[in-house]
Parts: structure tokens; sequence; C-alpha cells
């Protein structure tokens, strides 16, 4: 009997504490919200084009402050939800209406962001723009999960900051923008791959609201035509099957494509491990049809025989109908490119650099000349007797922590007020254009 009234006391609780009927808005104000959101008139429009240069201008100068401003201000997501809000209650005019604006705010998005690349003088490919041209299966997670976060919070009475947050999670601007790029400087790959990360965002933030909304049971548009009603509900149903199959496939391809490089990354990591060969580069070619690793070698090359070892191996990653092409020796050197090569060994500096990082700071701080200010401080303080300058590293006990200052000490004939000792402590900070100073006065 306790037993069951614990378990009915636990299932209280969690009832209550994940009722997402709890402060939940008015329906009718709910609605009104998300319709008025879905037009693009007046200063919606205004706002999409100044946050399209806004995104565009933070993503041609790798600045991530400034895209993250453009997406704040970003009235990408109401017509997005408005699709999702009329498929979740049948409202085909709604539907029709959040479709129209959202094509009509890609095209403004998409013409602005080109025409911006077309006239700026930078024409370089950042690595912010870089990451919005392939989509990983992170982006359907992020782009569904913040999508259901953004429905359930404009769902609620008094709003919180989750909106925004789901604008910069999401991120529907930096993909158009980044389309336009490839618009601009003719690159193909990377208009379709922006355009690509920005439907999977726009399809599974609208599945998510169309869940959310049945989920709360918002009210359905009934109509006295019993057949109109029926045609509505068709083509409503059509539009979800035709919004959720592609999404159903790219989600597929996207964690198919994600599975082969983990193993790809994985069978590289510990099959191409050798003394005097080294990778220079690498690319996985995704391809349903069939895989392919590409690797250029520099170094020692390796035999034959041990390819060959090395490809009978790839069963082991699930690697069974991936081609690996190993190109070294002559080879090599007719396709290497020098920048290559320095990447790989800048990616090995940095890594042994972070392990001596500190020592080297503080072996180069302790290198640093220390003028002669003798005859500057005999003037300011004729009772100075004597002084010492050295820059010193202080170990702290506590942690790991190294600190360098340059450390002062001075005699006076006779002690000297602290205002005074204040005043040169401070003109040793600049004349030594010390970062830190320890003065010692006896």
């Amino acid at each position: 009997m306790t037993e069951l009234r614990f378990i009915r006391i636990l299932k209280v609780t969690i009832r209550r504490r994940f009722n997402l009927h709890l402060d939940k808005a008015n329906e009718d104000d709910v609605v009104l919200t998300i319709k008025k959101n879905s037009d693009f008139i007046g200063a919606n429009l205004w706002t999409l084009i100044f946050a399209i240069f806004m995104a565009s201008i933070g993503l041609n100068v790798n600045s991530t402050a400034v895209i993250i401003g453009a997406m704040l201000i970003s009235p990408l997501m109401g017509p997005i939800m408005g699709i999702g809000l009329g498929i979740g209650t049948n409202d085909f005019q709604l539907v029709k209406k959040g479709s129209r604006n959202l094509l009509l705010a890609t095209f403004i998005a998409i013409s602005t962001s080109t025409f911006y690349f077309w006239i700026t003088p930078l024409h370089d490919a950042q690595s912010e723009l870089l990451a919005r041209t392939t989509p990983s299966l992170w982006d359907v997670f992020i782009a569904f999960l913040g999508g259901l976060a953004g429905i359930v919070a404009g769902t609620r009475k008094e709003k919180s900051n989750v909106i925004p947050g789901v604008a910069i999670a999401t991120a529907l601007m930096p993909p158009l923008c980044t389309a336009g790029f490839g618009l601009a400087s003719g690159n193909l790959y990377y208009f379709l791959g922006a355009l690509y990360l920005y439907f999977i965002n726009s399809v599974f933030i609208c599945i998510s609201t169309f869940l959310i909304v049945r989920f709360l049971k918002f009210k359905k548009i009934h109509f006295e035509d019993k057949g109109y009603e029926k045609k509505v509900s068709r083509y409503i149903l059509l539009t979800i099957i035709i919004t959720i199959l592609p999404s159903i496939f790219m989600a597929y391809r996207i964690v198919d494509k994600s599975i082969f490089e983990n193993n790809a990354r994985s069978f590289l990591r510990e099959e191409f491990n050798f003394k005097n060969t080294q990778i220079v580069n690498r690319s996985f070619l995704y391809n349903p049809k069939g895989n392919e690793i590409d690797l250029l070698l520099i170094g020692r090359d390796l035999s034959p025989e041990t390819i060959d070892s090395i490809k009978g191996k790839m069963k082991k990653y699930h690697l069974k109908n991936t081609k690996l092409s190993v190109r070294q020796g002559l080879n090599a050197k007719q396709e290497i490119d020098f920048t290559q090569i320095k990447a790989s060994i800048l990616e090995d500096v940095f890594k042994r650099d972070s392990a001596i990082k500190e020592k080297v700071t503080v072996s180069s701080y302790s290198e640093k000349q220390l003028p002669d200010i003798r005859e500057e401080l005999k003037s300011l303080y004729p009772e100075i007797k004597y002084y010492t300058l050295s820059n010193v590293v202080f170990h702290s006990m506590d942690s790991l922590r190294n600190d360098t200052l340059t450390l002062v000490i001075a005699k006076f004939v006779k002690p000297i007020r602290k205002i005074d000792a204040n005043k040169l402590q401070n003109w040793l900070k600049q004349r030594l254009e010390a970062d830190s100073i320890k003065l010692i006065v006896q």
C-alpha cells in the first residue's frame, strides 16, 4: 500500500513538473502573435534587410559577435512557426501565407547578401562562412530542439529570453548570407551547401512547432462545408508529407555521412601511425554508392604490401565499400601543395607550444633588457642610496601557475612616505614599460 501511494505521488509530481499547460498563454493571443510575425511588410521587411547586411558583414570580417547580433534581430522565425501552426490547426490559409512570406524573405535575404558580397572588397571565405556550407547531424538536432524551445516559449504568458537564444542556436540568417556569397563568387558548392543547411533548419523548426501545437491541443479550424474541409485536410496532409519525407532522407544522409567520417578518422588514427611517414592532407568523399578516403603522404614511402595490409583492415572500421587512395612518392610530389605541409607542421608546433608556452613566455620575459635609469632616479629622488632591477618569476605553491614581474629594490638614506613610494612605483611601471612592478623600499 505504501509503495502504491509513493508511485502515485511520484506520478503526480512528475506530471505537474512537466505540465506544459501551466502558465499557458491565451490561445487566441498566441495565434494572433504568430500570424503577425509571419508577415513581411513594413518594419519586419526592413529589419530583415538590415539583419542580412549585418550578418554578411560579420561573415565577411569573421566577427562572431556581429553575426550573433544579426541573428538576434532577424524576423525569419515568424513565417516558419506560422507554417507549423497552420499545419497543426488545419489553417490552410496560414500555411499558404507563411510559405509565401518565407519564400519572399528567402529571396530578399539571398539577393541582399549577394549584392553585398558582390560589392565588398573582401572576397576570402572566412571560417565563420565555411562553417555554414557543410550541414551535420548536430544541425538537425539543434534545429529540432531549438524549434521545440521556441514554440514552447511562444505559448507562455510571460515571455523569457528563450526566443533570442533559439534565434542564435538555429542560425537561419548566416546560411542565407553564405548562399549569397556562393552566388556572388560563382561557387555553386557554397550556395547549395548553405541552402541545404537553411532548409534543414526551417523544416525541423516547422515540425517541432507542429508537434507542440498538437500536443497543447490548439483548436482546429472546422468548416461548414464538409467537402471543403476534407479538401483542406488533404492539402495539409500532402504538405506534411512533402515536408517530412525530404527531411527524413536528409537526416539519414547526414547520419550516414557522420558515421562514415567518424569511422574514417578512427581508421587513419589507428592504422597510419608511422614514425617516418606523415599524412599531409586527407579528404573524405561521401557517396551513397561508394565512399572514398583520399590521402597525401610525405616521408618514407609505404610499400604496396603495407598499403594492401592496411586496406584489409578497413572492414574492421566498417569501411567495407570505401575506396582508399594513397598518393606518395613522385605522385605526391606532383600534387603536393606546400600550404598543406605548412598547415601540418603548424598543427604539430601548436600542440607542442601549448605544453611549453608558459616556459617560453617566462624565458623571453626574463631575457628582456632593462634600461639604465640611475641618473633619472637620482634627479627625482636625491635621497636614494642604491637600487636593483630584475625580471623574476614567482611560482605559486597552490597551483601550477607562474607569475612574471619586474622586481625593484630601492634603498633610501631615510624612510620615504607611502605616497612617494606609490608615485615611484607608477613612474617605474611607465618608464620600464612593465606589466607588473613589485617595489621593495628599504
